[in-house]
């Protein structure tokens, strides 16, 4: 795959996890500094990983709710568990995943990662 269908790739499966408005965000906010890491993002994160098949974008979702919460990375995690229910994760899904990051990556990770699901699940019950 060139460089150019990796990016488009990238792009395409960033925006349909994380949403367009998400996405444009970090884009705009790129600068002559900032602006090689947002491309290495879109490729080689979303075009070459998240791009490859194999996983589900659901199953994909779920494993890096697992990751971010062991990192203590909460605002990628919070971002990514809007990503999980647009990629169709279930509540009873996303529940059993948040129970074996709290058994595997420990208890306030388990904690963190539950506070953070109640806040999004919440807004998301709001939404019209």
């Amino acid at each position: 795959m060139a460089e150019t269908d990796l990016y488009a790739t990238g792009m395409r499966l960033r925006r349909q996890v994380l949403g367009d408005e998400y996405v444009d965000k970090a884009m705009a906010s790129a600068d002559e500094f900032s602006a090689d890491f947002q491309k290495l993002v879109t490729e080689f994160c979303w075009g070459a990983t998240w791009g490859r098949g194999g996983l589900s974008l659901g199953q994909r979702s779920l494993n890096n709710l697992c990751l971010l919460a062991a990192l203590n990375r909460a605002q990628e995690f919070e971002i990514h568990l809007r990503g999980a229910l647009r990629n169709g994760c279930t509540r009873d899904e996303i529940k059993e995943t948040l129970l074996q990051i709290a058994v595997y990556a420990g208890i306030p990770a388990g904690v963190e990662a539950f506070r953070i699901a109640r806040k999004v699940l919440a807004e998301v019950d709001k939404a019209p």
